[in-house]
């Protein structure tokens, strides 16, 4: 039966999980510039989490739980994020190496979710929780920058040359149909919506595509049609590359359990 907990952890596990994958360009960034700015968007999202976590464990009051086992001692039926943002930097579906990163569809996951998350974090900012409506005052600022820059970066890219409007639209033609799972209902949100602590992501999609539109017809690129098969992530059931990431940011944790630094 789904919980409130679940709702707190599908938000933390969001930023957690993409957290995790932008932090791989650390190091690898097309630019200076864009290394350091893509590290500083993980280091948000990652902040997001670590507050998301430590509200569950506070609302679970069992002594036992904290940030860092939910982040590190979870399995992957466990994560309840959206099947998008695990996703790898590429539009192959099996990338052979790190090189295969694509920065277009970094810049489109990060729009496509930060485009959505500007509205949830809006609203959640007059949630019934005090503390989530905390949490989401600070994310709400910082999503703002996050949805900005990638925003940039798709018109730069898009009415740029052929080549990169090329890898711009082939990025939405690949990550489009994911975004579905925004708005398909689940337990865990309908329960926090009824007690007026959450909210429903399918209230802001008439909105969320309408930004979507404008901002891919300013790039000169198409709108993709969002249809397919429609991911289950945000239920437990994720794609093959959410345990290559949980794999890569659990192992040092799991190993040395007991550790304090």
């Amino acid at each position: 039966m789904a919980s409130y907990q679940d709702y707190l952890l599908h938000l933390a596990d969001n930023a957690l999980i993409l957290g995790q994958r932008n932090a791989e360009w650390c190091g690898h960034g097309p630019i200076l510039e864009e290394d350091l700015a893509l590290a500083n968007n993980s280091l948000d999202l990652i902040g997001q989490a670590r507050l998301l976590y430590q509200h569950v464990a506070a609302v679970r009051r069992d002594g036992k739980s904290s940030e860092d086992l939910l982040a590190y001692f979870r399995d992957v039926p466990d994560f309840k994020n959206y099947t998008l943002l695990e996703l790898p930097h590429g539009t192959a579906l099996l990338p052979t190496s790190r090189g295969d990163r694509d920065y277009a569809v970094t810049i489109a996951r990060n729009f496509l979710y930060s485009a959505l998350m500007v509205q949830v974090w809006a609203a959640l900012a007059a949630s019934t929780d005090a503390q989530l409506a905390a949490i989401a005052s600070k994310s709400l600022k910082e999503v703002q920058y996050h949805l900005r820059h990638a925003h940039d970066w798709v018109l730069r890219l898009g009415d740029g040359t052929d080549a990169s409007h090329a890898r711009m639209q082939a990025a939405f033609d690949y990550l489009m149909p994911f975004t579905q799972e925004f708005w398909t209902e689940s337990a865990m949100e309908t329960a926090a919506v009824k007690t007026g602590a959450g909210v429903d992501a399918t209230a802001f999609k008439t909105e969320w595509e309408a930004m979507v539109s404008d901002t891919l017809q300013a790039a000169t690129l198409k709108v993709p049609a969002s249809r397919g098969f429609v991911t289950t992530g945000k239920h437990g059931v994720h794609s093959e590359h959410l345990g290559f990431v949980l794999a890569e940011m659990q192992s040092l944790a799991r190993a040395h359990p007991e550790a304090v630094w």
